[in-house]
């Protein structure tokens, strides 16, 4: 009863059910045990101590331990942890399988320890080669690069709690033709997407929007507005463009990783100290704090944006394993409410949406991407025609601009 193109689509489908909701797993897992461990380094351990939560001291000293220990499991564990995520993009060819536990024990750590680096990267390698070393031996008829869309796809769905994300990535990947649409090819991912984000939802329900005043009507001057902020995030996310290549080569000349990355460790110490816990972590839920939490100047909300980039940077450039993603919509959010602070007349769903917009396509160079992120965090349907016109002198300025990557590893 099935159309040939029908039975073609399910052959992948049950793999692809499986590999989402594996993903989410996978995902959920390693985010607890850093959660666990989190909790442990940054409230048990120091209320133990008689030591004030979060104190200058303690964030430097915990920052440069959790140097030395991801350092440790670079330079010992097989595989060296893994690729160096500063030069490849987010789904990248597989990882060899031995590499892989050192990949999650870096990861875990620097989740825990406080370095401003979000799991993106090291769960979509662990996935991706997983799936590809797993599916290689059930199937082996199918080739490796199906294997890396659907894990990469059911790990996208998995942290954010959707396929949309999923979606509109591999829409302009998966190209289509006349014998093959478009949408026969996005079937499979699009399944593993959705699988992996309804797992994630049934354990946990992420929540990446902002309590930000409703956006009642568009206007032309917040099309101007939010081009200027969308503009000005731009020109701050350059700034840490230009720096972490050239940072990355200077790291480098320490050849011991322990050494490399606990110097690093400590300067991601003095930065937390100066910004203060805020600026700690992957970024998401201390975004949260910056519109729930007490009212913040536009110097507290300037402090926030340029210590969390240069965080980020740092960590990168240190070879810490982590994504460059969440950071970064951190910094969108305090630049975002820092101009609406400053210029209370342009809204701050506006400022927001559109810096997040600006900061995301700086670092992913990826225009589906960043509207997606800019529409969760700000989820107000009267934006979206907004932020599809600010992205496209967004898109402009950056054409052919340097990609936020530190290139072949020295």
């Amino acid at each position: 009863m099935l159309h040939p193109r029908a039975r073609t689509m399910l052959i992948l489908a049950l793999p692809a059910l499986i590999i989402g909701v594996a993903s989410s797993f996978i995902l959920l897992f390693m985010m607890r045990v850093a959660g666990l461990l989190q909790t442990f380094l940054w409230q048990s351990l120091p209320g133990s101590l008689g030591i004030a939560l979060f104190s200058p001291g303690w964030i430097i000293a915990m920052l440069t331990l959790t140097g030395i220990a991801v350092g440790l499991v670079i330079r010992y564990f097989p595989g060296h942890g893994g690729p160096d995520p500063a030069c490849e993009p987010l789904i990248s060819t597989p990882v060899e399988s031995r590499a892989l536990p050192g990949l999650a024990l870096a990861m875990i750590i620097g989740l825990a320890g406080g370095v401003s680096l979000g799991p993106e990267y090291p769960i979509m390698a662990i996935n991706i080669a997983l799936a590809v070393a797993l599916g290689g031996k059930l199937l082996p008829r199918v080739h490796s690069l199906d294997w890396t869309i659907l894990a990469a796809a059911g790990t996208i769905g998995a942290m954010f709690g959707t396929p949309v994300a999923a979606a509109l990535i591999f829409s302009q990947t998966l190209n289509g033709n006349n014998d093959v649409p478009l949408w026969d090819k996005l079937f499979a991912p699009l399944m593993a997407a959705a699988a992996g984000g309804v797992t994630t939802s049934l354990f946990v329900h992420p929540n990446f929007s902002l309590p930000v005043a409703h956006y009642a009507q568009l206007h032309l001057t917040d099309i101007f507005s939010g081009a200027v902020v969308a503009a000005l995030a731009i020109a701050l996310g350059m700034v840490a463009v230009w720096c972490l290549p050239r940072l990355h080569t200077l790291m480098r000349k320490m050849k011991n990783p322990v050494l490399m990355l606990g110097a690093g460790g400590f300067i991601l110490g003095v930065l937390g100290a100066i910004g203060g816990p805020q600026t700690l972590f992957k970024g998401l839920d201390e975004m949260q704090q910056l519109a729930f939490g007490q009212t913040w100047t536009v110097y507290d909300y300037f402090l926030f944006a340029v210590i969390k980039l240069a965080a980020l940077v740092i960590a990168a450039a240190c070879g810490f394993r982590g994504g460059r993603i969440f950071p970064a919509v951190f910094v969108g959010v305090a630049l975002g409410l820092m101009l609406h602070e400053h210029v209370e007349a342009v809204p701050a769903a506006v400022t927001v949406s559109c810096a997040v917009l600006g900061m995301v396509l700086v670092v992913t160079r990826d225009g589906w991407m960043s509207l997606f992120m800019a529409a969760v965090i700000v989820p107000d349907t009267q934006l979206l025609p907004l932020l599809c016109i600010v992205m496209l002198p967004a898109w402009l300025l950056l054409a052919g601009k340097p990609l936020m990557i530190a290139g072949p590893k020295n």
